[in-house]
C-alpha cells in the first residue's frame, strides 16, 4: 500500500490528499507534526532531505514534490483522468495550477512564514497581511482567467475536476485561514462550493484527518 507522509493542515499535503482520492487509491496516513518540528528529526530528513511534507513512498519508491508525485500519479494510474485529452487543454490547466503553486503558495507557506515571526518579529497581523497580498495578487489574476473561459463547467476546467481543481482548494482554504476576503472571486468560490460537493474533496479536508482530531 502507498504510504503517505504528510500534515493535515498543509497545503501540499491536501492537494495530494486530493489527487490520491480522486484517483480511488488507499494509502497508509503517516502523520509528521509540523508543529512538533518531527519534519527535522534525522528519521525524517533521511526519507526527505528537504525535511518537507508531503512524501510518498511506494515500496523501495520515495516520492516527493507534489507536483512531480501527481504527474506519477497520472501516469501510473490513468483513471480516472486529473489532466484534460489535447496538449492545448492540458497546457491551461497546468498553467492554472502553476499559478498557485508557484506563485501563490511558495511565499506564504510555513517556513516563510516563520522566518517573518522568529527572524523579523513581525506580529499576526502583519503576517496575515503579507499572506492576504500575495495571495489576492494570484486570485485577481487566477479569476480573471476563469471569467474568461466562457466553456467553463462547474470546476477549474470543464465539468470534472483536474489539478486546477486540485490546486486551488488547498489555496483557498489557507485564504480562510488567513482571513482573506473571498468576495471579490465569485468564479474561485463557486468552484470551491463544487468541489466540496465531491467526496473526495471532503475527505481530504484537513479537518478529517486523524492527526486534526
Amino acid at each position: 500500500m502507498l504510504q503517505l507522509h504528510n500534515f493535515f493542515r498543509s497545503g501540499t499535503s491536501h492537494r495530494l490528499r486530493i489527487a490520491l482520492k480522486l484517483k480511488g487509491l488507499d494509502y497508509q496516513y503517516v502523520a509528521v507534526s509540523l508543529a512538533k518540528q518531527e519534519h527535522l528529526s534525522a528519521a525524517y530528513k533521511a526519507l526527505n532531505p528537504q525535511a518537507l511534507v508531503p512524501t510518498l513512498v511506494d515500496g523501495e519508491q520515495v516520492l516527493t514534490q507534489t507536483p512531480a508525485i501527481i504527474e506519477w500519479l497520472e501516469e501510473r494510474h490513468p483513471t480516472p483522468p486529473l489532466l484534460p485529452s489535447s496538449p492545448d487543454d492540458r497546457a491551461r490547466v497546468r498553467a492554472l495550477a502553476a499559478l498557485v503553486g508557484c506563485d501563490i503558495h511558495p511565499i506564504n507557506n510555513r517556513r516563510i512564514l516563520e522566518y517573518l515571526r522568529n527572524t523579523l518579529g513581525c506580529d499576526d497581523a502583519a503576517v496575515n497581511a503579507w499572506c492576504a497580498t500575495w495571495i489576492n495578487a494570484g486570485f485577481e489574476a487566477l479569476e480573471a482567467l476563469l471569467a474568461a473561459d466562457k466553456n467553463r463547467g462547474d470546476f477549474c476546467f470543464g465539468n470534472t475536476p483536474t489539478v486546477a481543481d486540485v490546486y486551488l482548494v488547498p489555496q483557498v482554504e489557507s485564504a480562510r485561514r488567513f482571513n482573506v476576503n473571498l468576495s471579490p472571486y465569485p468564479a474561485i468560490v463557486a468552484i470551491d462550493q463544487a468541489c466540496a460537493r465531491l467526496d473526495a474533496f471532503q475527505k481530504a479536508a484537513p479537518a478529517m484527518q486523524p492527526d486534526a482530531l
